[in-house]
């Protein structure tokens, strides 16, 4: 029963009761506006309003707290607002509090007005008595993975639903493909007089979208472990990641140019995949960890995207760069 409620409309569970203040208003006046209001409760956000009541800014209450009293209101709100239209479920609440990871909603009408807030703790209440109701099922749901439910929907809906929903992200690997050979067309007159390295292709490629892969699920763990991930964390991800793809590039290289000279007896193709791979799997390491927290700043939800455009990233580079040394040596 309380999965249905996951249907209701946003607005049964909104409060009128919330702070708006206009833009114009100084943070000495805005204070006043707050103690004027008289909310019996405790005040996240105030919401910035424009002369037809319609939402242009959040200000924190922190921010304005910490703000000097002549300052604008307009000059410290967030300007990029993120709200919900009144026509929204308690679904869709629930994906964006995960999603933005905000403590409270602004609800909005279709000319853009404030008709209420939604808080998260209406959602904390909900999603425990969907865990109950899971925890019979299954022990390890995470049930604030609201997320995940709405991928439930997603696997129960029409085909058509479903064709619609995953055919763009696999266009990107058609787009890839062409892309691919067109590079190769542009190296036409490399691959005609060294055809040993067409040869080399395939293992080529393989190692760099499986290095990419490696990376990107272990970033996907991380995201999806820890929810958002900071400017710091990305750093962290790719100073740990990077050394790792250096390492198994230069193993992997070693090996296939070692094969590259019993099998073929070509020094200088060799030297071309040793370079080539040694390059390309530390790049596709770093881009199995920068495709997902881009998506993810993105507010794209990466675990759908991320891999597509990874890999379509991966091929490109790797392609481009073979056939470069390639021209270049042989």
């Amino acid at each position: 029963m309380a999965v249905a409620h996951l249907e209701d409309n946003v607005l049964l569970h909104t409060r009128s009761e919330f702070i708006r203040v206009g833009a114009g208003l100084t943070v000495a006046d805005a204070l006043v506006e707050a103690r004027r209001s008289n909310i019996d409760q405790r005040v996240l956000y105030f919401y910035v309003v424009d002369d037809e009541e319609r939402l242009v800014g959040v200000l924190p209450t922190r921010t304005l707290l910490l703000s000097e009293p002549h300052q604008r209101v307009r000059e410290i709100m967030v300007q990029r607002v993120v709200s919900l239209p009144s026509s929204a479920t308690l679904a869709d609440a629930c994906e964006f509090f995960l999603l933005h990871r905000l403590l409270a909603l602004p609800v909005i009408d279709q000319a853009g007005r404030m008709v209420g807030v939604v808080d998260v703790h209406v959602y904390a209440e909900e999603m425990s008595t969907v865990a109950l109701h899971d925890a019979e099922e299954e022990e390890a749901n995470d049930f604030f993975q609201i997320i995940g439910v709405r991928l439930e929907e997603v696997r129960r809906a029409t085909p058509a639903a479903a064709f619609r929903r995953r055919l763009p992200w696999l266009m990107c690997n058609v787009g890839g493909g062409l892309a691919a050979a067109v590079v190769a067309d542009a190296f036409e007159g490399v691959l005609a007089r060294a055809v040993a390295v067409a040869a080399f292709i395939p293992v080529v490629l393989a190692l760099a979208e499986s290095v990419s892969i490696q990376s990107l699920t272990l970033t996907l763990q991380a995201h999806h472990s820890r929810g958002r991930m900071r400017f710091r964390r990305l750093l962290g991800a790719i100073a740990h990641e990077l050394p790792v793809g250096a390492l198994l590039g230069v193993a992997c290289a070693a090996a296939i140019a070692g094969v590259a000279v019993l099998w073929k007896g070509d020094s200088a193709l060799a030297v071309c995949l040793l370079a080539t791979i040694a390059t390309t799997v530390t790049l596709a390491t770093g881009l199995g960890v920068l495709v997902p927290l881009t998506l993810h700043m993105l507010r794209t939800d990466p675990r759908i995207a991320a891999g597509p455009i990874t890999l379509t990233l991966t091929d490109l580079a790797t392609l481009a760069t073979y056939l470069s040394l390639a021209a270049a040596l042989l």
